[in-house]
């Protein structure tokens, strides 16, 4: 998520290891050093970036609801329509409470030891929160109302578990999902964008920041945190719960495209908010990436068409939607880097390649993922993560990089090379890091209550045998 004109540098490395991490976290409380809190400027809100920001905010929850719970609902089988209507929903108000009482201090707070996974507890129950405290601590030059930077950013949590939930639609129990989520969201989802987006404030060059973000990897809004990050954890949930009864024999094609592509829309609106919305304030770069995100899209659609029209001889709204999802999807990390025909090239390469993956790779290899949430997210994730380190380079039209070792924030650009090398890591960490957490998410989780509803609950429908409603009635 951009932290002034542009956003995230990341860190690398070994992350699976410290899964656990946040666990102990909950035992300290690590505050801002004081040293780094008198030595920032002064500064005064300003109300057109405010106002901007105020506007994404509203834009990403627009993403979520009703954006992607009707894109997800037209696509499963009518019986199960309000269970994922459910799950998209319930996951938002969830994660919103989660957020205020202690997932914000968690991703944006200095964690002591664990600063490098994690933050500590000095923001619990959003305490300093006030009306008159700024969000300076996470932006260079840009003054926003820390509730404001606190809404934004709750916003990324909320959508991010709910991606997940269309990789094992139609066979989850609802109390499972909701038990997962919590458990996610604190020790996947709160690290990770502490590793990518937490450096430490503009006084603070000597603290150790978040470990993807310390490497030098950039994600601009959330290729990593996002959509590698709940593609990989959908994956795993769909392979650890099993195929859906009577999976490539009955016949389980999307009941209402309409809603799918209504849902679609309300997805690419919601994006602007979320990769403009980035940047944090309103200048040139918010339009760079507003235009990026215009560009990307609706190159993604087209390509995605032209491949099905070549592989099958006809293009379909589903492949329309799902083009236009990956180009959002890849364009996320390089919105604010890339420049334009970057980004049209972007969008023409990923839907090739998620294609491939949900046409090819997922029947090779026999997995049901529902909603092909690892096809579309986390593959174009990773497309747009490595491409973000190519398409960066200014010689390539891209905007370049901010130096954050230099308190001028002096623009700086390392080198392809380099760059790509820690866009890689990046990606490694964060499937690492959320794949074999996940794995052991849903281990617990199904412990607990048990992953998967009853083969006559799965028959019947997820709506009647889980909420005890339909979608839609007889006339």
């Amino acid at each position: 998520m951009q932290f002034n004109r542009i956003s995230t540098l990341g860190r690398v490395g070994a992350a699976a290891a410290a899964l656990l991490a946040p666990a102990v976290a909950f035992a300290q409380t690590a505050a801002a050093p004081a040293a780094a809190a008198a030595a920032a400027p002064a500064m005064t809100m300003d109300k057109g970036d405010n106002t901007w920001m105020l506007i994404s905010t509203i834009l990403v929850l627009l993403m979520t609801i009703p954006g992607l719970a009707l894109f997800y609902g037209g696509l499963v089988r009518a019986k199960n329509m309000l269970s994922v209507l459910m799950q998209v929903f319930m996951i938002t108000a969830v994660v919103m409470i989660i957020w205020v009482t202690y997932g914000y201090s968690l991703a944006f707070t200095n964690g002591g030891s664990l600063n490098s996974f994690v933050g500590g507890f000095s923001k619990m129950f959003l305490a300093g929160v006030t009306t008159s405290s700024l969000a300076e601590t996470f932006t260079k030059g840009v003054a926003i109302p820390e509730l404001t930077f606190v809404c934004f950013q709750m916003t990324f949590a909320c959508i991010t578990p709910a991606l997940i939930v269309g990789a094992f639609a139609e066979r989850i129990k609802f109390s499972a999902v909701m038990l997962f989520v919590i458990l996610w969201v604190t020790f996947i989802y709160f690290p990770m964008a502490h590793m990518v987006w937490f450096w430490g404030g503009p006084s603070a060059y000597a603290d150790p920041s978040g470990l993807i973000f310390s490497y030098g990897a950039i994600d601009f809004a959330g290729g990593t945190v996002v959509h590698i990050n709940a593609g990989i954890a959908g994956l795993v949930g769909a392979i650890m719960l099993g195929k859906r009864t009577g999976y490539k024999k009955d016949i389980m094609a999307p009941h209402s495209m309409t809603l799918t592509m209504v849902g679609a829309s309300l997805l690419w609106v919601g994006w602007f908010g979320f990769n403009a919305g980035s940047n944090l304030e309103a200048n040139a770069y918010a339009s760079l990436a507003m235009i990026n995100t215009f560009v990307a899209t609706a190159a993604a659609a087209v390509s995605w068409c032209l491949v099905e029209t070549f592989s099958r001889g006809k293009a379909s709204m589903l492949g329309a939607a799902s083009g236009a999802v990956a180009g959002l999807v890849a364009v996320t990390p390089a919105a604010g880097f890339a420049g334009p025909m970057g980004s049209i090239v972007l969008g023409l390469i990923v839907s090739p390649v998620c294609y491939f993956f949900v046409d090819v790779v997922k029947n090779k290899f026999n997995y049901d993922d529902s909603l092909d949430v690892f096809g579309v997210h986390c593959v174009g994730g990773i497309l747009g993560a490595i491409g973000t380190g190519i398409l960066v380079n200014p010689a390539l039209g891209g905007a370049g990089i901010v130096d954050y070792s230099t308190a001028d924030f002096a623009a700086s650009y390392s080198g392809t090379a380099t760059q790509v090398w820690a866009q890689f890591k990046g990606v490694l960490t964060t499937l690492l890091w959320s794949g074999i957490g996940s794995a052991i998410l849903y281990k617990v989780v199904d412990l607990i209550v048990g992953l998967r509803v009853t083969v006559e609950a799965e028959r019947e429908g997820l709506d009647l045998a889980t909420h005890g409603e339909a979608a839609y009635h007889a006339s």
